[in-house]
């Protein structure tokens, strides 16, 4: 399994360049990622498609190897709307929240070694539920699901 700091890594350094575009490798766990990005708006579009070109049609002909998620980047102003993403769960130390301590990052406190959620900001929360297993902090507060927290965008 891939791990999600190439995602954020490969983010912040395409919104640093300038890109309009960046292409990932398809995983569950990057289009679970980049989905609530898309829907957080931190991303304007998510494509399908192989290592050459964004087209859904040849997606499903190509191998497991050529498989790539297209992702346009979002920019307000000259400006990239994605500042900063930043790792919270290591694979040398896993941050797993409950929902109470989910309901305090999301309120304005402190949990474990978890600071706050600011304005604008996301947690990425990966919940052991197999229907709902990639959710924004605030998404898997509602639907009262603990687990892992992985990564912040602001």
């Amino acid at each position: 399994m891939v791990l999600p700091h190439n995602l954020c890594a490969h983010l912040q350094n395409a919104f640093r360049a300038r890109h309009q575009k960046v292409v990932v490798d398809h995983s569950t766990q990057n289009l679970g990622i980049l989905s609530i990005l898309l829907r957080s708006g931190f991303v304007s579009n998510l494509v399908r498609g192989t290592t050459d070109a964004p087209h859904p049609d040849q997606f499903h002909n190509a191998g497991e190897a050529q498989r790539r998620i297209w992702a346009n980047l979002k920019y307000r102003d000259e400006r990239p709307v994605l500042n900063h993403m930043e790792l919270v769960s290591k694979p040398s130390k896993r941050i797993f929240l409950d929902v109470s301590e989910l309901r305090l990052i999301c309120s304005g406190r402190r949990a474990q070694k978890v600071q706050p959620l600011g304005m604008g900001e996301i947690a990425i929360v990966r919940t052991k539920d197999r229907e709902h297993e990639w959710l924004e902090a605030r998404e898997a507060l509602q639907l009262r699901l603990p687990g892992e927290v992985i990564c912040r965008a602001r």
